[in-house]
């Protein structure tokens, strides 16, 4: 395991953090990966469940995690392989109470109203609606918890001043 800090300088990118280490699946994966390179098959076996899609993608939200090509054996085909890219954590940010409760609450929530929130946002997205600030305007929240939203979601993720539809192809 390499020695690296993940210095954290935004307090949205502790949605990430919070929700690998707040789910036993995740954590587990987590602790693999800071073993060794791994591949999602090697992950879904070792752990017996089918959270390692999902867990890949919050980890690669949160810069948690690096790949890389692993060489086939003679006719069979390269797979990505992941490992955990820090040993230690730093928080250099400065927040609102409020903030940091919307960013707390979203992180490890189950609310039916959240998900209804991350469903309107995702169709806002769809139809064209990427402004942060508009979409915090519409639903009379803050941006942060706007952007709280993205990097919870498994869809979605902030770009710039903006949302994103996230790529599933890997």
């Amino acid at each position: 395991m390499t020695g690296h800090i993940r210095i954290i300088n935004d307090p949205v990118e502790l949605v990430p953090l919070l929700i690998t280490f707040n789910d036993e699946k995740y954590k587990q994966i987590y602790e693999l990966l800071n073993r060794a390179w791994m591949t999602e098959a090697e992950l879904a076996a070792a752990i017996g469940g089918d959270h390692v899609d999902e867990c890949i993608t919050i980890l690669k939200k949160g810069n948690l995690v690096e790949e890389q090509w692993r060489m086939p054996e003679p006719g069979n085909k390269p797979e990505k392989e992941f490992r955990a890219t820090y040993s230690k954590f730093r928080a250099n940010f400065q927040c609102g109470m409020s903030d940091l409760s919307d960013l707390l609450y979203l992180s490890i929530s189950n609310d039916e109203s959240l998900r209804t929130m991350v469903e309107a946002v995702e169709a806002e997205l769809a139809s064209g609606n990427i402004s942060i600030n508009d979409l915090a305007r519409k639903y009379n929240v803050s941006p942060v918890f706007i952007r709280g939203i993205a990097k919870r979601s498994q869809r979605m993720d902030v770009k710039g001043q903006g949302l994103v539809f996230l790529d599933r192809a890997r």
